[in-house]
């Protein structure tokens, strides 16, 4: 296993950093634990494949649309 990292962020305006300790606060998180979510998140992990997006789509339940051509007639049509 390997020792974790740390990380220094220097010239942090004041603005950010009250906005960042009010982000953490309503989390019910530490100032670093805020930061490393929201690095986390913002970097999240590698990208979804076509296949792993669509199995996700497809366990959401939510309506995919197989067959563009369709709609590209219906928008054509429309006019």
């Amino acid at each position: 296993m390997t020792t974790p990292s740390t990380l220094s962020i220097k010239n942090i305006p004041d603005d950010l950093l009250r906005r960042l300790r009010n982000r953490a606060s309503h989390n019910h998180r530490s100032l670093q634990g805020e930061l490393l979510a929201m690095l986390d998140h913002y970097v999240g992990s590698a990208p979804l494949s076509l296949t792993e997006l669509s199995t996700h789509i497809q366990r959401l339940g939510l309506a995919t649309h197989g067959d563009s051509t369709a709609m590209v007639r219906e928008d054509r049509d429309g006019r």
